[in-house]
């Protein structure tokens, strides 16, 4: 992956820049990223909040209720709506591969939550695979 990387949401109101590369990327299974994203896994990359930043626009949060108990805040585009992050923390954000500008450089690494995903999602042999949500 290119260093620094850049993405946005679809209408182009809202762009951001990374100026590291990620710590981790993954597909998520869970019954929550599959609602967020419309599909069967949230595919992200963690990056430091302190390299994250936006370049246009802002972010609109909606916040849902985590897997661990706690609130799991995603970022959108409000103007059309593009889901642009999700599990941010104070020193993490996760950043959905869909929304860089090119999603090519998104290779993950494993796959999570397996036990919750959906039949006509094929998961890649090649990576491992977590039942649920490892300990990274």
């Amino acid at each position: 992956m290119t260093i620094p990387f850049s993405g946005g949401c679809s209408c182009g109101a809202v762009r951001y820049e990374c100026d590291a590369a990620p710590t981790v990327m993954f597909k998520c299974h869970c019954r929550d990223c599959q609602r967020a994203t419309g599909t069967g896994a949230a595919c992200v990359l963690y990056v430091s909040v302190k390299a994250f930043r936006l370049t246009q626009g802002s972010l609109t949060y909606h916040y849902t209720p985590g897997l661990d108990g706690e609130e799991n805040k995603r970022g959108f585009c409000a103007t059309c709506g593009s889901p642009l992050t999700g599990g941010e923390s104070d020193t993490a954000i996760g950043i959905h591969a869909g929304s860089l500008d090119d999603p090519s450089a998104f290779h993950p690494q494993f796959d999570i939550h397996v036990v919750d995903a959906q039949p006509w999602e094929t998961l890649d042999p090649t990576i491992p695979k977590h039942k649920l949500y490892p300990n990274l």
